[in-house]
């Protein structure tokens, strides 16, 4: 009999594949063999919605047209190129990315992908302040390169933590303060106190940046509090630290604006950004640079570089998507559905099931954080969350877990009736008797 090909997939993937953040002898990946807008499907022709975004970064969706199409063009044209040339889709892709960005950021340098994204940013800071700590978060991830999985501050840093120089501190979270906090000014103000210590704690002359997720993600898509984000760009302007926001997650659309940070009246000194920039159709990313940084380059030789700087598939998968992203309104779309839709969507799921404990975001950007008790804010444990997942992918539902949370991440695309659906499993799903 004819194997199928899901199990060839699956048969060449425990054969020959080894995949990243796991052990490798359980592992059973969902085999996945096409996609269309919200929704991909196995070789038999089973079909997922697809409210993970893959990893939060489908922004345009699965096989959007234009983007194909532009990837499609420039293979026929050019397909690879040394990033020591001048290329047209290049210098296209940057202008589209300064475009969107605030005043005075007038130059990009290309990476592979997020994580060599904010390696090179932290190096930016260190040569433009001749300083070397870099300060992050320890609810944050980075990235799983050199520095950059040290800068992150999840479990993923502990076993690699081989770089030097990086120094970790508490955000703002009021569901779960770290600050005895019982309003989010009090959270902020804290916050803002205990970073300034930290500052100081350090060596005000020894720190170079602070690296921050406009939006923490991965960690939890924790919604900053009016007021922090300035008051850590007023706090980086008072010591002479470079200010790096990394938008890996949170950019091109995912919050109903081009860039997270555009929502909190802060503008940095370098931004980091990939996945939703072109939807990860092609690997890339880059940095943003503001022109007071980009200036000591000028006559200074800037110490680094990639074999694969602005390639041409992923220069024109970046111009493919962001006409496409502008043309159709979608950024638009993300910020109606999360205002009109989501929102309070998930609110009213809140209210009817008592095993959710908060829930917060924006845009297509949202965590529902799942609790045994209301009080005690206890999260669920691994066992239920697991539970969870299977019954979600048993309706049809391709989720995003992360420790207690479901992480509602939809494509920036999805429509109202799509949401409707997804809703509808959400429920079906925190109606079981979970907890028992």
């Amino acid at each position: 009999m004819t194997q199928s090909l899901n199990a060839r997939t699956s048969e060449l993937d425990r054969a020959h594949v080894f995949h990243s953040w796991s052990a490798q002898a359980a592992l059973k990946p969902l085999v996945i063999a096409g996609g269309l807008g919200c929704r991909v499907w196995d070789h038999d022709g089973r079909h997922y919605l697809d409210f993970s975004s893959q990893l939060v970064n489908v922004n345009i969706g699965h096989q959007h047209p234009a983007v194909v199409q532009a990837i499609t063009e420039q293979a026929a044209l050019l397909t690879t190129i040394a990033p020591s040339t001048a290329n047209l889709a290049r210098g296209e892709a940057a202008k589209r990315i300064t475009d969107r960005a605030p005043a005075g950021f007038n130059k990009v340098f290309f990476t592979n992908g997020g994580a060599d994204a904010n390696e090179n940013a932290m190096r930016m800071a260190r040569l433009h302040t001749g300083r070397d700590k870099v300060l992050s978060l320890y609810k944050s991830y980075h990235g799983n390169t050199g520095a950059a999985v040290v800068a992150t501050g999840d479990w993923r840093r502990i076993p690699n933590e081989y770089a030097r120089g990086h120094v970790h501190f508490f955000g703002p979270f009021l569901y779960r303060s770290e600050f005895w906090a019982t309003s989010e000014a009090e959270e902020c103000a804290r916050a803002l106190h205990h970073l300034e210590r930290v500052i100081q704690g350090e060596g005000v002359a020894s720190v170079a940046a602070i690296l921050l997720e406009s939006i923490p993600g991965t960690a939890g898509i924790m919604m900053p509090p009016a007021g922090y984000l300035p008051g850590v760009r007023a706090l980086c302007d008072k010591y002479g630290i470079v200010l790096i926001l990394d938008e890996v997650m949170c950019g091109f659309g995912r919050t109903g604006n081009w860039f997270a940070f555009q929502a909190y009246d802060v503008v940095p000194d370098l931004i980091t950004f990939a996945k939703g920039v072109n939807s990860g159709y092609v690997p890339t990313g880059g940095v943003v640079i503001s022109d007071a940084i980009a200036a000591d380059f000028d006559e200074t030789v800037f110490p680094g570089g990639l074999t694969y700087s602005g390639h041409p598939l992923a220069m024109a998968s970046i111009v493919g998507a962001l006409d496409a992203m502008e043309a159709e309104g979608i950024v638009e779309n993300a910020a109606r559905i999360g205002r009109d839709v989501l929102e309070p969507g998930l609110k009213a799921l809140q209210a009817k099931h008592s095993i959710i404990g908060d829930v917060r975001g924006v845009g297509v950007f949202w965590a529902v954080e799942l609790v045994t008790d209301l009080d005690t804010r206890e999260p669920v444990s691994a066992a239920v969350m697991a539970r969870v997942k299977a019954e979600l992918l048993g309706r049809g539902l391709l989720p995003f877990l992360m420790e207690n949370r479901i992480h509602v991440v939809p494509p920036c695309v999805v429509t109202d009736d799509e949401v409707a659906e997804a809703l509808a499993i959400y429920d079906e799903v925190l109606s079981l008797d979970l907890l028992s």
